[in-house]
C-alpha cells in the first residue's frame, strides 16, 4: 500500500509541469543544431554562448536575452537590445526592421530560484540539480567533471540507503543453505495444499527474520534511480552550458549514434564503458541472490545479458552526458558492493 502511494506521488510530480519543451521551427518540426545533432530544447534555464546555438534560439523566436548566465566567466555581459526614443517607442529603418543595439549589463548567473514558477517536479529537483552540476562545473573548470562529481555527491547521500539494499544481497547469501533445506523439505509434498505452502512460507519468514531479509528493499533503489535518471536528462537538455561542452573530445549534447556517424569513433568508448559498467554493476548486484536451482541461475544470468544488451542500445540515443552520469552511477554500486562484501565477513 505504501509502495503505491509513494508511486502515485511520483507520478503527480511528473505530471505538474516542469518538463523539457522541444525547439519548434515554423514547420512545426524540431530545431536541430546540425553541429551536435541535438534537438534543442525551448525552456531553457540559462542563456547560450555558443553562437550557432544563439542564433537558432533567435531565428525561432526565443528571448535568450532575459535568461541569466549559466555561469558568470565576467562582471559584465554584452546584450542585443531594441533601441528606442525617449517615449520608448521602438525604432525601425526604412524597410520595417527593429534597429538593435549592444549594451553592457552585470551578469546575473542561474540559481534555483531563476525564472518563473516552472512546476513542482522543476522546482523540487531540475533546478537544484542544474544549479548543483552548474556549481561544481564552474569550480572545477569543466562541466563533464561538474556532473560526475554531482552523481558522485548524489549517490553519498543516498549510502545510507543503497548500503542497506547491498547488504541484503549478503544475508540472503548467508541464508541460501537454510533456504535450501526449506526447498528440499517441501519439494515432494502436496504443492497445491494451502496448509503445507502456508506452512512453507511460515518457515521462509522465519529465515528472513533471522537473518534481517526484507524482500522488497531492492526494489527501492530501482524506484529512486528513474526520478534521478528523468531529473538528469531534464537538467542537460535545459542547461546550455553542460550540452554546449566538450570533454575529452566528446560533445555532451551529442548522442554516440550522431558522433559516430559523424566519424568521430571516439563515441564508441562511452558506450564501450556504459557496457561494461552495467554489466559488472547488475552482476554483482545478483550474484549473491537465492537461486534454489540451476534453471534459476541460468534465469539470472540471462536477464543480466539482456539488461546490459538493453542498455547498450539505449545508450547509443542518449547524450553522451547521461551516458557519463550512467557510467558514473554504476562505478559507484561496483566499488559499493565491494565495500559492502569486505564488511561483512
Amino acid at each position: 500500500m505504501k509502495k503505491k502511494k509513494i508511486l502515485i506521488v511520483v507520478l503527480l510530480l511528473l505530471l505538474i509541469t516542469g518538463c523539457t519543451k522541444p525547439l519548434k521551427g515554423k514547420d512545426n518540426k524540431a530545431v536541430i543544431n546540425e553541429v551536435t545533432g541535438q534537438n534543442l530544447t525551448e525552456n531553457i534555464l540559462c542563456r547560450p554562448t555558443d553562437k550557432e546555438t544563439i542564433e537558432l534560439y533567435e531565428k525561432n523566436n526565443v528571448d535568450i536575452d532575459s535568461l541569466p548566465s549559466c555561469v558568470c566567466k565576467e562582471d559584465k555581459i554584452k546584450k542585443t537590445v531594441e533601441k528606442k526614443d525617449d517615449e520608448g517607442n521602438v525604432l525601425k529603418d526604412e524597410d520595417g526592421k527593429v534597429i538593435t543595439e549592444e549594451v553592457e549589463e552585470k551578469c546575473e548567473s542561474f540559481k534555483i530560484t531563476s525564472g518563473k514558477y516552472d512546476g513542482l517536479w522543476a522546482t523540487i529537483l531540475i533546478k537544484p540539480l542544474a544549479f548543483v552540476i552548474l556549481f561544481f562545473g564552474n569550480l572545477v573548470n569543466s562541466f563533464g567533471l561538474g556532473l560526475i562529481i554531482t552523481s558522485l555527491v548524489i549517490r553519498l547521500l543516498l549510502y545510507p540507503i543503497t548500503r542497506k539494499t547491498a547488504m541484503q544481497s549478503e544475508y540472503m547469501k548467508k541464508a541460501q543453505p537454510e533456504m535450501e533445506r526449506i526447498e528440499k523439505k517441501y519439494a515432494n509434498k502436496n504443492q497445491e495444499d494451502k496448509e503445507v505452502m502456508m506452512q512453507k512460507s511460515q518457515e521462509m519468514l522465519m529465515v528472513y527474520k533471522k537473518y534481517n531479509i526484507n524482500p522488497i528493499s531492492g526494489c527501492l533503489l530501482a524506484f529512486l534511480q528513474l526520478p534521478l535518471l528523468i531529473a538528469f536528462l531534464e537538467a542537460i537538455n535545459r542547461v546550455p552550458a553542460i550540452f554546449e561542452e566538450k570533454f575529452l573530445g566528446l560533445h555532451l549534447g551529442t548522442t554516440p549514434q550522431v558522433g559516430l556517424f559523424s566519424g568521430n569513433y571516439l563515441y564508441i568508448i562511452i558506450t564501450i564503458i556504459v557496457a561494461l559498467t552495467t554489466y559488472f554493476s547488475f552482476r554483482a548486484t545478483t550474484k549473491d541472490q537465492i537461486s534454489t536451482s540451476k534453471e534459476m541461475e541460468k534465469q539470472q544470468k540471462m536477464m543480466t545479458n539482456m539488461f546490459t544488451i538493453m542498455i547498450i542500445v539505449m545508450s547509443f540515443f542518449m547524450t553522451t552526458a547521461l551516458n557519463i552520469y550512467w557510467a558514473t552511477t554504476n562505478l559507484f554500486t561496483i566499488f559499493q558492493n565491494i565495500i559492502v562484501r569486505r564488511t561483512t565477513k
